[in-house]
């Protein structure tokens, strides 16, 4: 997913628009108020320690069950700029606490996010796990995990080898890095009106710089190449050399977790229609549920709120950020832990 840098900038637009606007303070504050109570905790993780929040339900009492997020792409901190807050309350009606952590090197959180490879942020999310097994407010007999777009190369190697998981939530999740980079570049492209001959050479300088990845080139020959204008830094071509044969194929059949797929009819960054294909022949029937969105983004969000230059995106991110979500999709998410999370 990425970032939405759109929601950080949305307190200095909103306050621009509302402040002749009596009572508008007092309307944001009650719709920023969630039925979580957030807890700052330290995880020893599997290279550093993970700086994270555990969100547990207000309401209710007893060990919680604990659901486990794993990021998209792009720096994010543990409530990924509050975008997560409407999810975790969703899971909080269900009984169940969740857990983020800021990605490394984010908010102070040590390390390098773009060090990573999937296989150690699904070493991440291990880790995660048996330490909330350990903690007294956690049910360690109900665990499940929630993953969004590049999560979908993290969770199921999780899932594929655990047999204390109660459930698989993935949202906007992908299949093949290079699929889903083409999938992305022709659906913006697209959206931007532009000509057969702009999306021949964009496709020409694309398969151009897949040749260097497969060659395994420097930093400072992809740099010669001129092939990007920006191009990208040296941490980002090693984290796209290090990941860009991620490929989630040979791990579903390995999952034998009843798991969620959650895909928006409207996504531009992910062929859901190759997700729900490649899900369905991995997966046994029984324990694969599909939920198509009308009207979804890739982050199961409005479509048409799901830009960084709309202005009803940027108001309601702020003013009513359940209001984001497609309706019924945080219902959805209460209903699959109610019955799978028992």
């Amino acid at each position: 997913m990425k970032a939405r840098k759109w929601i950080k900038r949305a307190w200095i637009a909103l306050a621009c628009m509302l402040v002749p606007v009596a009572g508008a303070g007092a309307w944001i504050v009650v719709q920023n108020d969630f039925a979580v109570r957030e807890v700052q905790v330290t995880i020893p993780g599997p290279k550093q320690p993970l700086k994270a929040v555990l969100a547990m339900p207000k309401e209710g009492e007893g060990p919680r069950g604990l659901v486990v997020f794993a990021h998209g792409d792009g720096p994010a901190d543990a409530t990924r700029d509050g975008f997560y807050r409407p999810i975790w309350e969703a899971f909080g009606r269900a009984g169940y606490a969740s857990l983020s952590w800021n990605k490394p090197g984010i908010d102070g959180a040590p390390g390098n996010w773009l060090a990573q490879s999937m296989s150690d942020r699904s070493a991440e999310v291990d880790a995660a796990l048996d330490w909330a097994k350990k903690q007294p407010e956690i049910d360690p007999k109900r665990l499940g995990v929630w993953g969004i777009s590049q999560g979908g190369w993290v969770l199921p190697k999780v899932a594929g080898h655990r047999t204390d998981l109660r459930f698989m939530i993935l949202v906007g999740a992908a299949v093949n890095w290079l699929r889903q980079g083409e999938y992305n570049l022709r659906a913006e492209l697209q959206d931007q009106g532009a000509s057969a001959g702009t999306l021949d050479a964009q496709l020409k300088r694309r398969a151009a710089q897949i040749r260097l990845l497969e060659k395994g080139v420097s930093y400072d020959e992809y740099l010669a190449s001129g092939l990007d204008n920006p191009p990208m830094s040296k941490d980002r071509w090693q984290f796209v050399l290090r990941n860009f044969r991620a490929d989630v194929t040979d791990q579903l059949p390995k999952v034998r977790t009843p798991t969620l797929l959650v895909l928006g009819d409207h996504d531009r960054n992910v062929d859901v229609k190759e997700t729900e294909a490649a899900y369905r022949a991995g997966f046994a029937k029984d324990l694969l549920s599909v939920e198509i969105i009308r009207d979804g983004s890739h982050n199961a969000v409005k479509y048409e709120l799901d830009h960084e230059e709309s202005i009803m995106g940027t108001i309601t991110a702020i003013a009513a950020p359940r209001s984001l979500f497609v309706p019924g999709y945080l219902d959805t998410l209460t209903e699959y832990v109610q019955k799978h999370g028992r």
